[in-house]
């Protein structure tokens, strides 16, 4: 039989003959891991099982609704790396959230002035969030 290497710890392991594709070894820690993929494969493939895994969570989580908090009762350094993920992410949003990733500078900066703003008919298409507008300097304010 020829050896292969494994897919988790990448040692070098002898397939079952019974099971010539196999790709892990016979270790617990591997083994843990094949199934963690392939559940992982199974809940971005089939609606049904993500579905049923969700019910199941969802029933754990009504059996046991104190788990959480004395989790983090017991568990200090698990709050406290929360807490401090929890602030990068809103500082992360917080830069992120002045302007679109996509967006770029405008070419001329809009003068200051007091501008009459009229939606326009048929520009195209546009997100729904979004308005099409003509902008006309009206008045314009010297400093």
């Amino acid at each position: 039989m020829k050896s292969k290497h494994c897919a988790a710890c990448g040692q070098i392991f002898y397939p079952r003959p019974q099971v010539p594709l196999q790709n892990y070894c016979a270790a617990p820690v591997c083994q843990r891991e094949r199934r963690r993929r392939w559940q992982e494969i199974k809940r971005h493939s089939d609606p049904d099982y993500q579905d049923n895994q969700t019910r199941a969570q969802q029933a754990w989580c009504k059996r046991h609704p104190d788990y959480w908090r004395d989790y983090r009762i017991t568990h200090p350094e698990y709050m406290k790396r929360n807490r401090t993920q929890q602030l990068e992410r809103n500082e992360q949003a917080r830069v992120s959230s002045i302007a679109k990733m996509d967006a770029s500078e405008p070419i001329f900066r809009l003068q200051s002035g007091i501008y009459r703003i009229a939606g326009v008919a048929s520009a195209g298409i546009a997100k729904k969030n979004a308005w099409i507008v003509e902008i006309t300097l009206v008045s314009e304010t010297y400093r």
